[in-house]
């Protein structure tokens, strides 16, 4: 049906302009109270609404609420809540600004129904996503950002080139199916993968996301993989090649986050592995399959969010985020001690915590189809990341070696803002009704089967057991301080020498161009339009003058005046020497013997 409804990305966008206005105890309250109305309004569209527009030769459909889109706009409108109280302590309007920017163009493109809407909105992620980066003020965000940017407006153009094509093909701008047909579905289907963080498309998160502000990291985490899996369960559903992608997804990042020293850097890595399993989902493309990989990404961004929340608590607190500057603690911030290992459950998939629920939906997918080979990987993915987000992430900051830091607990609002994310992780674990009532399809799946809680604790008490064993054994990869180069090696190494050897070539033809077009060339043009007539009379009789002496006839010139200077003399006095006269003699002889 089509009525009329504000759109949910408008409320976020709009009142993020009004932020600069606002100071003080009323801005926070403002950011508090933005996202509420934001839900408010949400509750009350009826699955089924449209709003469209129309705009040239087209209808532009700014509100498409169904089941799919609306479990993206609930958790994107929690999540955005739960963030604006963490991040209550930052004095510059510009993260709050960018912040709900990013959120309100994450709710544009997941309720976008054309192709139009939803590549406008899909861009607007990027502006607002790079402020974020940028905000935090380092050289080491600038370039970050830099490269984000870059590598989201290949992506953007695209997925631009994939729509101009089809929308030219099939005149319609409608946004659904797609499916892999043509050469237009390729382009649209690599542009969604690049902000999905595919393997080889990957390093724009792991390299940018560590780098922004503690606060925008929160946000970072919720909304650009996200709208990408939306984007793809939209019009990708069923594509086989997409479980393979996640396959490599959930397998590669694990081997990456073991030896990581940068605890935010873990997790980016665990935000790819996290990400492969929807990704294993919307290939599957049963409605199991869909449910588990929209159920997931909702809880990811729960629990990846808290996990993000509890590092830049202690990155807040401490000013470290390495592994091995940090340790012990949980001596001094145990709640927040207690929230991350509550993120870690949750990412592991502990019965009664909120992976639990959702991760087994997608795994139950793929046995359901006798996917032997994806569901064994998958399982070897769930026991990686309890290693590197599970425990490695608590173990190094809060426990392992005392580095000494005696630090205050967590804000009370960061506090807060965990704790909120940590009932709903332990909520959706324990209660997952409500989660699966939402979903894109009826779920009928039941997580607490006695094998399915067997398996997974003997999987979770041996993967504990192996790194406790690694650990004691000193087999365990040891935490460095240095730098991991991932596949950004092709644009780090190669890419940097190649910019230096086109910098030289190309400065050295600047320099050459400067010296012999600029000063030479101009400097010329310049003397000679001084004086024109003299210089281009001094230029006709240049063979002849050079073989007189011209400046014996000048009685009155000094001996450095050069033969033409001297015309340019006579042409400001009036009067011209006899050399002059001889000169335009002998060339009128030499016309005639040569034309007569």
């Amino acid at each position: 049906m089509t009525n009329s409804c504000f759109p949910p990305a408008f409320i976020f966008i709009l009142g993020a302009f009004l932020i600069p206005f606002l100071s003080g105890r009323i801005r926070s309250i403002y950011v508090i109270f933005l996202p509420v109305v934001g839900f408010c309004n949400l509750i009350s569209i009826d699955v089924g609404t449209m709003m469209s527009v129309h705009f040239m030769n087209y209808n532009l459909t700014l509100v498409r609420v169904d089941r799919l889109s609306l479990a993206f706009g609930y958790i994107f409108h929690i999540i955005s809540f739960i963030t604006v109280i963490y991040i209550l302590h930052v004095k510059k309007n510009l993260e709050y600004v960018a912040g709900f920017i990013y959120a309100g163009a994450a709710l544009g493109v997941i309720f976008a129904g054309d192709l139009f809407t939803f590549f406008v909105f899909w861009e607007t992620l990027t502006i607002g996503s790079v402020m974020l980066i940028w905000a935090r003020g380092t050289k080491e965000s600038t370039s970050a950002g830099f490269r984000y940017l870059m590598i989201h407006a290949t992506g953007g153009l695209l997925l631009l080139a994939g729509i101009v094509m089809m929308v030219t093909k099939s005149g319609s701008i409608n946004f659904g199916f797609i499916g892999l047909t043509d050469t237009a579905s390729w382009f649209i289907f690599i542009g969604m993968g690049i902000n999905c963080a595919w393997p080889f498309l990957h390093t724009w998160l792991t390299d940018a996301y560590p780098e922004a502000t503690i606060g925008g990291t929160v946000f970072l985490s919720a909304f650009t993989t996200k709208t990408a899996i939306y984007a793809l369960a939209r019009a990708f559903p069923g594509t086989e090649l997409l479980i393979w992608i996640g396959v490599a997804m959930a397998a590669f990042p694990i081997f990456y986050a073991v030896i990581e020293n940068d605890l935010r850097r873990v997790l980016a890595y665990s935000l790819v592995n996290q990400v492969g399993f929807m990704v294993v989902g919307i290939g599957i493309g049963s409605e199991l399959a869909i449910n588990g990989a929209v159920a997931h990404a909702f809880n990811d961004i729960l629990f990846k969010g808290l996990l993000f929340m509890s590092m830049g608590a202690v990155m807040y607190r401490t000013g470290k985020i390495n592994a091995t500057d940090l340790g012990g603690l949980y001596k001094s911030m145990p709640f927040t001690a207690i929230f991350c290992i509550v993120g870690a459950a949750s990412i592991s998939a502990f019965p009664l915590f909120s992976g639990f629920v959702s991760k087994s939906m997608v795994m139950s997918a793929a046995g359901d189809k006798n996917m032997v080979f994806v569901w064994l990987v998958l399982l070897f993915a769930s026991a990686g990341v309890f290693h590197h987000a599970g425990i490695k992430i608590p173990f190094f900051a809060f426990f392992g070696h005392d580095a000494g830091h005696r630090v205050k607990e967590a804000p009370p609002h960061m506090l807060i803002a965990m704790g909120l994310a940590a009932f709903l992780c332990i909520f959706n674990g324990t209660f997952y009704k409500p989660l699966y009532s939402i979903l894109p399809y009826p779920a009928i799946y039941e997580p607490y089967t006695l094998s399915h809680v067997m398996t997974q604790t003997e999987l979770l008490f041996y993967s504990a057991l192996a790194f406790t064993l690694l650990l004691l054994s000193g087999i365990y990869p040891a935490e460095m301080r240095a730098i991991n180069i991932d596949f950004d090696w092709f644009y780090r190494k190669p890419l940097n020498s190649f910019e230096l050897i086109v910098a030289k070539i190309l400065n050295g033809l600047n320099e050459f161009i400067d010296k012999i077009i600029v000063k030479k060339f101009t400097g010329s043009v310049n003397k000679f339009a001084v004086e024109p007539v003299a210089n281009l009379t001094y230029f006709v009789l240049y063979p002849v003058l050079e073989n007189m002496n011209l400046k014996d006839n000048q009685a009155d010139k000094t001996n450095e005046q050069t033969n033409q200077q001297i015309i340019a003399s006579a042409f400001r006095s009036g009067t011209s020497p006899s050399g002059i006269y001889a000169a335009c003699a002998v060339l009128f002889i030499v016309f005639l013997y040569i034309f007569i």
